[in-house]
């Protein structure tokens, strides 16, 4: 009878581990337009489901303000963004290829505010394990 139960509380463990990790994103599916709808999701509408998957481990992210050049790690954007979780952006968001290879693309978001524009430069890059954002520069204008 132990065993049995040892048995069925090993196997329910197991299931619940499996269906925790259900929600990772194969990496057959991690695409460059996935990557990038994942950042506009996440920086404009606050939707963070698949973003820290679409973020290579060594990403960095700078922002430019004025003559200093603050940078973040991935998991202190990430930080950043839960505080902002589904919290609408009143902007408009526009986006377009600045630069594509093989394995990157540089893409321009624009995030445009009542007095102000956000242009977020976003490198995404092929990994290996998907196409990941490894490099974001912000500028404001």
């Amino acid at each position: 009878m132990k065993t049995l139960k040892s048995v069925t509380i090993a196997l329910a463990l197991f299931a619940a581990c499996s269906f925790a990790k259900a929600n990772d994103v194969p990496p057959a599916n991690l695409t460059k337009t996935h990557a990038i709808n994942t950042y506009i999701d996440a920086m404009t509408h606050g939707k963070l489901g698949d973003f820290k998957q679409v973020i290579d481990p060594s990403a960095t992210f700078s922002i430019q303000r004025g003559n200093d050049v603050l940078s973040f790690t991935k998991d202190q954007i990430i930080a950043d963004l839960k505080g902002k979780e589904n919290i609408e952006q009143e902007c408009t968001t526009t986006n377009q290829v600045v630069d594509e290879s093989s394995n990157k693309v540089v893409v321009k978001v624009d995030m445009a505010f009542n007095n102000f524009t956000r242009t977020n430069y976003v490198t995404i890059a092929n990994t290996g394990k998907g196409w990941k954002i490894t490099n974001v520069n912000s500028v404001f204008k």
